[in-house]
This record gives C-alpha cells, structure tokens and sequence, in this order.
C-alpha cells in the first residue's frame, strides 16, 4: 500500500501491501488523541494506515529488526507520532509498562509473515528459493532452524509436522528430512524441500507443493508462534480502554482457532469484553486479486465494553 499523501519509495517497501487495511481502520476506529498499539508492524503499511486515518500515536513492535528499520524509514514523516521498537508482540504489556503506558484504545496483531520476509532467500522461508535453514523471525537470538533439526529425533519432527502444519504424510515427510540430514544432504531449503517432496510422494502433487505445509509447520516451530498466544490475547485485552478494540488477524487454522476460541470464552465470561465480529472478516475479491497473499487472512475484533 501507498500511503496517501506520501510518495512510494524503492525496495521492498514499495511491494508491501497490508492486508484488510481497510476493515482493520474501520474496525479499531482511530481518532485523534488516542493511542493505538502494531503489535507486528512489519513494514509499517498498517500502522500508517492509523496515523492517516487520524490515530493519535501508534506504539509499534516486531520482532524483525529488518523490518523495523524499513518501518522506521517510511513512518519517518509521522515524528513523535510513532515509536517503534524491538520486542515482541507477547511482550506487551511489559512494553507498555516501561513506558507507564497503562490502556491503549486499540491494537492490531498481524500474525502473518511479512513479504520482506518471505521474498528473502537469506531468510529460509521460502521453498521455492534456495537459502539458509534460519527461518528465525528475530535473527538476533534464538536456535536456526539447522540448529534445531540437526538434534531433533523422528518422533518429535513428525509431531511438529502433523501438529503445526497438518501434514497427514508426517511421519514419512520426518523421517526423508532426517534421512537427509544423516546422509549430510542438508544444507539449504532446496535441500529440504526436496526431502520433504519426497517423503510425501508424487502422488501428492496436486495445486499445493508438498513443502507448504512442512514449511509452515517448521517456521511455527522455530519461532514458538502458537506458545503464549492464548494468554497474551488475554492479558492484551485486559489493557485496553473502555470501547477499545483488540483485532487480530490469522492466515492459517491453527492460530485463527485459537483467536476465535479466545475472543469467545472472553465475551461469555462475563460483561467485559464483546464480540465485535461473529465471523471472520475475509478479504473482498479485488484484494486477493491484486494480493494472492491475502486469500488466507482472516480477521476478528474483540471489544472492552468496560
């Protein structure tokens, strides 16, 4: 997305399109003096969709130092406006508390992963490029996705496979990876979509890449991205004001789930906290058209009533 009023840049910026722009501004109905939270910022396109909309602050935090110093650059006209800074989205209500920052009359958590992301073979996110076994969102600390692999056993990778990626072939997907792994042929993601390729067989090539779902299933585990998620949705919409609004929006059934299964039990458990959507928000048609990115994102809002 460009910002209006402001003039596209180069890079990676430039191709960045935020999903739902336009029902997440409608939704957490900035306005001026209020403070709204980015929980994932990426490269910014949410968060200068607020400030334009008339956001009085944004407080934005990510893991990706990459993607904060691209955000940085292209919120660069918003001043004081904004602050962005290093942590992680489940690390919030420690970050707002550094800053005696007590509610937030909005915050946004996009739990997807980012374009500058996925289109960075150095990254190891994609199959479809040859690259690094990282996959590490914060590349400053945590175990690479090598590191990880080159201890794991065939019975906890085949758990991980099936658990986060739903991979009904998981045992045998685990077992060509570690194979691999054991013959020394595994040293990039070309390697390793190949042997997930073929321990799920020929017989599954139909519109999706065997390696989609394995992919998935280790970039979750590598970055602990279902751990705490529950509680931190918890305690987020614990620190919003009255009518303030927590939206999050998931790309795959695993972390939708447990947004929606969340936001549920909160607003039957009493009169805090109401369901602003009933269902899922999906992109409308011309988004995915000029977005294929977005066909699996999905939105829902929770509402502090008091």
């Amino acid at each position: 997305m460009t910002t209006p009023g402001r003039s596209p840049s180069s890079g990676s910026e430039a191709v960045h399109e935020p999903v739902l722009v336009r029902e997440v501004v409608s939704l957490l109905r900035p306005h001026a003096g209020g403070l709204y939270v980015d929980g994932t910022v990426g490269l910014g396109g949410h968060t200068a969709a607020l400030l334009d909309a008339g956001a009085g602050r944004v407080i934005g935090l990510d893991r990706d130092q990459a993607a904060l110093a691209v955000a940085r650059e292209r919120l660069r006209w918003a001043g004081e406006r904004v602050t962005l800074l290093h942590a992680d989205y489940r690390e919030l209500g420690e970050v707002l508390a550094a800053r005696a920052v007590t509610r937030a009359d909005g915050v946004l958590m996009d739990l997807g992963v980012s374009s500058l992301q996925i289109d960075d073979p150095a990254r190891g996110f994609s199959f479809r490029e040859r690259g690094p076994l990282d996959m590490r969102m914060d590349q400053s600390s945590g175990e690479t996705l090598s590191e990880r692999l080159a201890a794991v056993d065939e019975e906890t990778l085949a758990d991980v496979i099936w658990r986060f990626g739903e991979e009904r072939h998981s045992r045998r997907v685990a077992r060509a990876i570690l194979a691999a792994r054991d013959r020394d042929e595994l040293h990039d993601t070309a390697d390793l979509a190949r042997a997930v390729r073929r321990g799920a067989g020929r017989g599954q090539w139909q519109r999706l890449d065997p390696a989609t779902r394995t992919f998935q299933a280790l970039r979750i585990w590598v970055n602990d991205e279902l751990e705490r998620l529950e509680p931190c949705l918890e305690s987020t919409g614990g620190l919003l004001s009255a009518g303030g609004r927590l939206a999050v929006i998931a790309f795959h059934s695993l972390e939708d789930r447990i947004v929606k299964h969340t936001f549920r039990r909160l607003a039957t458990d009493g009169s805090v906290f109401t369901l602003v959507t009933r269902r899922a928000i999906r992109p409308e048609e011309d988004e995915v058209s000029g977005n294929p990115r977005a066909r699996s994102a999905r939105l829902r809002v929770l509402e502090r009533a008091a």
